[in-house]
């Protein structure tokens, strides 16, 4: 049985102005996206600015998600590293937290072999009994998962069950797909490419669009799954220069600032992320109200 089905919302982490992380807010939006119709929350991935929370920070913002949502829709945990001991200990510690699985990206910087891939998840696979995805984004980690990988690691651990899959490439989904006879559990990691990726057999996505759009998100998957392909195709197609505004800086410049235009007031960033380009965020802005989303400011 799949973690999930439709949309999740890859989660923003909400700061106050002295950096700490705002519980209160975490709070809030999370309702707001259950509110919403989200299908499942992904907590302290990319988009949550994983990789300058602190071990402890890190831990606790999964323990308070999942107290929050009190197992009304799952919780996947990013718990994944460049280190693979400390991968392990994020991931043990996250299912004591409460998550329902666990979204783990390949080790970045290091630019693992595919043998030390299988080294790797297959450590945390084996130290961890929940429900495990792959998070394959060359893009940001320098490292392609390769289908063949990925297939024989959800083959061989009954607990490793499917990959978000951001690598931008069809040819490698699609061969996913046919290599595994649909037993790899698919979910899009662009917010562009949800539609396609259904077509070819995607179980939803993990979506930074869903923080300013769970509604719209979660609707534009469940036509598909109720087969108007037409009605999702067209909802894809709408959100495309939104998205395009979305992703003109690094995530989670954009979405951040995007929320703070809502008045969710989610604070600042971490450090080195920094505001936007003055250009950009007039760019945003724009394509915020021209799909319909209410600004404060």
């Amino acid at each position: 049985m799949s973690i999930f089905e439709g949309a999740g919302v890859a989660l923003v982490t909400p700061f106050h102005e002295d950096g700490s992380v705002n519980y209160e807010k975490l709070e809030q939006i999370v309702e707001e996206q259950i509110a919403g119709g989200t299908d499942c929350i992904i907590a302290c991935g990319t988009t949550g600015e994983a990789a300058t929370l602190s071990h402890e920070e890190h831990i606790e913002v999964i323990r308070f998600v999942c107290q929050v949502v009190n197992k009304r829709i799952p919780v996947v945990a990013g718990t994944g590293s460049n280190c693979t001991e400390t991968a392990v200990y994020l991931s043990t510690e996250a299912k004591k937290a409460g998550a329902d699985g666990l979204l783990l990206v390949s080790p970045y910087y290091n630019k693992s072999t595919q043998k030390g891939l299988k080294v790797h998840f297959s450590e945390v696979a084996k130290a961890v009994d929940l429900p495990i995805l792959l998070y394959n984004v060359p893009s940001r980690t320098g490292v392609n998962i390769t289908p063949e990988t990925i297939v024989a690691l959800c083959k061989e651990y009954e607990n490793i069950v499917g990959v978000k899959e951001a690598s931008g490439n069809f040819s490698a989904i699609a061969q996913i797909a046919s290599l595994s006879g649909g037993t790899v559990d698919i979910y899009s990691g662009n917010d562009d490419q949800t539609v396609p990726m259904m077509a070819l057999g995607a179980k939803g996505v993990i979506s930074v669009l869903s923080n300013v759009a769970p509604r719209q998100v979660h609707d534009m998957c469940a036509a598909f799954k109720a087969g108007d392909v037409a009605k999702a195709r067209q909802m894809q197609i709408d959100a495309i220069p939104l998205i395009e505004a979305l992703f003109c800086e690094v995530n989670p410049i954009p979405v951040k600032e995007a929320m703070n235009m809502m008045g969710e007031e989610v604070g600042p960033f971490r450090k080195p992320l920094v505001d936007m380009e003055p250009a950009n965020r007039d760019r945003l802005r724009r394509e915020l109200v021209n799909y319909g989303i209410s600004l404060k400011e």
